[in-house]
């Protein structure tokens, strides 16, 4: 059986000195990378990784169009040891962290690019105010 071919979804990247070194990173390991055109927020994370089985979303208007201010990577089929290894890569490439990282699964593979989004955002909400509450104090 053929492996799936790891990729890496870039999403909302305006900094284009980050998104080059992002891509020089992940280069080196051999990592296909795509950069996603801000109306992705539609399509379901399988579709924009190129699973089988998904097919484009149909053009609807918005009443109000999804707009995601942070920098969005989404990792497809990495995993374990490799995960790692992109992990340490890009924390070495230069620029700021990027806040929001996805792995995809067989359960958000079935989601539209923009629940990912909100679904990790309120995520880091609920860990960063854990963290700040989680003082030690009684």
């Amino acid at each position: 059986m053929k492996k799936a071919t790891e990729i890496v979804l870039c999403y909302h990247f305006e900094d284009a000195e980050k998104l080059e070194s992002v891509r020089a990173a992940l280069r080196k390991l051999n990592i296909e990378i795509r950069v996603l055109p801000e109306e992705s927020w539609r399509e379901k994370v399988g579709f924009l990784l190129g699973m089988g089985g998904f097919a484009p979303a149909p053009f609807t208007e918005e009443k109000e169009p999804f707009h995601f201010p942070d920098e969005v990577m989404v990792l497809g089929h990495i995993k374990g040891k490799r995960l790692d290894q992109v992990l340490a890569a890009l924390k070495t490439s230069g620029g700021s962290p990027i806040r929001y990282k996805a792995i995809v699964t067989p359960y958000n593979a079935h989601w539209t690019l923009r629940r990912l989004c909100e679904t990790m955002k309120k995520e880091h909400a609920y860990m960063t105010e854990g963290a700040k509450g989680n003082d030690g104090e009684a």
